[in-house]
């Protein structure tokens, strides 16, 4: 089974008077544990993809299955409590919450959204951070921490609540060569270990590099489809 389905996918925007078309009639499907990257120039509809795959907006047209789950049919509820138990979210900017520790940012999910119980929890937060390599920073806040260590924390935490689909975007953009070198490796082997699908936007070569699935996307249209080697034009 496909865990992501998209049929004839439009998103349109009204912005004051002039209606934006972000998305044009996009198809495809991405396979469990895929390691996919959506490129293209800014305004190509990247992030918006992204954002109705994360049931953060809806589509205008077509349908979109996310892990058997229609979410274009989700109601506000629905779709925040979908995204608290299949999807979790890397973003360029660390996203981390500077008053609370490494451990603490990494827990917060499981408090918010999930009733873990406390055992379980910590289990679960020191099993990642063990495999992020951030155990001994766990006690630190993120202002103590190196960008490339934030995002470390940003991974461990993604993936905390057990997701089917981690959504990164531009997750490296904020950080040297060799940090994001360091950075896409931890993600491929924490796919490698945990079969979490990991789905990117990105401008990043890097990455681009990594990826074993790539959708270029052109003014709201999917223009190409790059499969290991594999070129699927249209």
């Amino acid at each position: 089974m496909q865990l992501i389905v998209a049929e004839n996918v439009h998103k349109t925007y009204q912005v004051g008077e002039v209606q934006i078309n972000a998305l044009k009639g996009v198809s495809f499907a991405i396979e469990p544990g895929a390691f996919v990257s959506f490129v293209g120039p800014s305004g190509s509809g990247k992030t918006t993809l992204l954002n109705l795959i994360g049931c953060l907006d809806k589509p205008s047209e077509g349908k979109l299955t996310v892990a058997g789950v229609d979410v274009s049919s989700l109601d506000r509820r629905q779709g925040a409590a979908f995204r608290g138990e299949k999807l979790g979210f890397i973003f360029q900017d660390f996203n981390l919450i500077p008053v609370l520790t490494v451990y603490e940012n990494i827990e917060y999910p499981l408090l918010m959204v999930q009733d873990v119980p406390a055992r379980q929890r910590s289990e679960r937060v020191l099993a990642l951070l063990e495999a992020v390599g951030m155990s001994e920073q766990k006690d630190k806040f993120p202002g103590q921490i190196s960008g490339g260590q934030k995002q470390r924390v940003a991974v461990a935490r993604a993936l905390v609540t057990n997701p089917a689909l981690v959504l990164a975007d531009e997750p490296t953009a904020n950080l040297d060569h060799a940090t994001a070198y360091q950075v896409i490796e931890l993600m491929k082997r924490m796919r490698d270990s945990f079969g979490t699908t990991f789905i990117f936007s990105t401008h990043d070569p890097k990455i681009v590099g990594e990826a074993e699935t790539i959708f270029t996307l052109e003014d709201g249209r999917l223009v190409d489809t790059q499969v290991k080697g594999e070129v699927n034009h249209g």
